[in-house]
């Protein structure tokens, strides 16, 4: 990537320069995230990513159900790192490379409803066929109570294959290879417990599929960004430790599909 800094490694980096300051000390409480994205003029999901990334190199600490918690100073975060088998100039390293879970979410939306749309004009029994199974593993998995995502990915990625465009196949196996390692991605996950949330996204790939069968690219292309409008908002609102009663838009300043 460029040099330049991610937007939430930016307001990230303020935060820290904060803690070191001293305006927030160790044991403090930070402000709500509501409080800190209004005050820094950016939107609650950047703040969401900042804090995973401060989380993520023990700065803070997010106690559910209580708020974010300074824990250490970014110079005493650095000290523990370097007695670690990890320097904090690898996790920093590493972090500069990782999108936030929010932003590939919204890359992911603009791409791949577009994606849906050309599919339902491409689409073959095969690839029909091949969702169907991609379905049944997703329910499998479900019913079994566990965490993989195979189905998941199978299906957004035999839709891809459905428009028989390899360059459009590469983007999106490239986006669910980022999300598989990046630690902020895991690091949101490790937030929410309760995974109900899947049910309604599996519901939310019938209506795509249906779309499909149908052949009708207006319809896919609405499914798909309402699944994954569906996606933002449910993961924001599972991993809010401050506000349960979240009810703002993630990204009221993009467009909607139309």
């Amino acid at each position: 990537m460029s040099n330049s800094k991610r937007l939430y490694q930016q307001i990230g980096l303020k935060l820290k320069d904060k803690i070191s300051a001293g305006e927030f000390k160790v044991g403090d409480k930070l402000p709500p995230e509501r409080e800190i994205a209004e005050s820094m003029e950016v939107s609650r999901s950047v703040i969401r990513e900042s804090l995973i990334m401060l989380e993520l190199q023990d700065i803070v600490k997010v106690k559910k159900g209580s708020g974010v918690f300074v824990i250490n100073t970014p110079e005493q975060a650095q000290q523990l790192a370097a007695e670690s088998l990890k320097p904090a100039e690898v996790v920093e390293q590493e972090q500069d490379d990782d999108a936030g879970p929010f932003e590939m979410l919204q890359a992911r939306q603009f791409l791949e409803s577009r994606i849906a749309e050309f599919a339902a004009s491409q689409v073959t029994k095969n690839d029909i066929s091949r969702l169907r199974e991609a379905l049944d593993m997703e329910r499998m998995h479900l019913e079994k109570n566990d965490l993989d995502y195979e189905g998941d990915e199978m299906f957004h990625i035999v839709i891809a294959e459905a428009t028989q465009n390899s360059v459009l196949c590469d983007m999106v196996r490239e986006m669910w290879v980022r999300r598989e390692k990046s630690a902020m991605w895991r690091q949101l996950h490790e937030r929410i417990s309760n995974q109900d949330y899947r049910q309604r996204w599996l519901a939310d790939h019938e209506k795509i599929y249906m779309a499909l069968v149908r052949k009708d690219p207006v319809a896919a292309r609405e499914a798909m960004w309402q699944h994954l409008e569906n996606v933002k908002e449910t993961l924001f609102e599972l991993s809010d430790v401050d506000d349960p009663r979240f009810d703002g838009f993630l990204f009221s300043s993009y467009p909607v599909a139309s």
